[in-house]
């Protein structure tokens, strides 16, 4: 269960968030981004091979690929990463996005949640709920319709580092902690430069279940990443003819 949020600035006037989970002892940690686009999402260009080189530069050693409608660019890290990676998909549902984690193949997009949420267990994948409360991004639900929607839930991502300012992220930690959810974390980059904005130091893990477990016993710092992303996103589709 989380324990705290605190936020803080340096001196560049960067907001610095920190989310404490349980104590982790002295053992050797992954440091993870678990949100990570390639340019098989419709609105990134990164190529897998340099979002390899960027994560050497920043000692990153664990990430999640979770591109739009698509495990393509998941799958190609896994054969070229000298790293742990999970293949993740954001899914587009009726209701906004959910994300698959430890996926086998790919979820078309457009389809009811429940019918997501399904799907991403049938294959022994783990549901995470991308920015939950995020403005124009988050879940379409209410507050109701997102407690009703908890025990389906694996993982709440807490701490997105492309929301627009910190109360999403708090809200979805303080979520996490009512629901008794393990909390994860990404930059959600979609250009290099994001990558590592923010990081989850964690414990390492070989499957779904001990991934649940090292979430709890995890640190999760960074600072977000600005609204000026943003913009890179849209060019990259228009680029891309979206």
């Amino acid at each position: 269960m989380l324990s705290e949020a605190n936020a803080s600035r340096n001196s560049n006037n960067e907001i610095l968030h920190c989310i404490q989970n349980d104590k982790k002892g002295n053992i050797e940690l992954l440091k993870a981004d678990f949100h990570i686009h390639s340019k098989y999402s419709m609105d990134s260009q990164n190529e897998p091979e340099d979002i390899v080189k960027r994560c050497q530069e920043l000692g990153i050693n664990c990430v999640a690929i979770a591109d739009h409608n698509a495990v393509e660019g998941a799958f190609k890290m896994k054969e070229i990463a000298p790293f742990k990676v999970i293949v993740a998909e954001e899914v587009l549902t009726h209701s906004g996005e959910v994300m698959g984690m430890f996926l086998k193949k790919h979820i078309a997009s457009g389809i009811p949640l429940e019918e997501a949420i399904a799907k991403i267990k049938e294959q022994g994948g783990l549901v995470s709920i991308p920015h939950p409360f995020a403005p124009l991004r988050g879940l379409r639900l209410n507050e109701d319709e997102m407690a009703k929607l908890a025990p389906q839930i694996d993982i709440i991502e807490v701490f997105n580092a492309r929301c627009p300012y910190i109360q999403p992220n708090n809200k979805a930690n303080e979520f996490a902690g009512e629901h008794n959810l393990p909390g994860t974390a990404g930059s959600d980059a979609h250009t290099l430069g994001e990558i590592g904005n923010v990081f989850v130091e964690m414990p390492d893990f070989n499957s779904p279940q001990e991934f649940l477990e090292a979430l709890r016993k995890a640190k999760i710092e960074g600072k977000y990443s600005g609204l000026f992303v943003h913009f890179h996103s849209t060019w990259a589709k228009i680029q891309k003819g979206f």
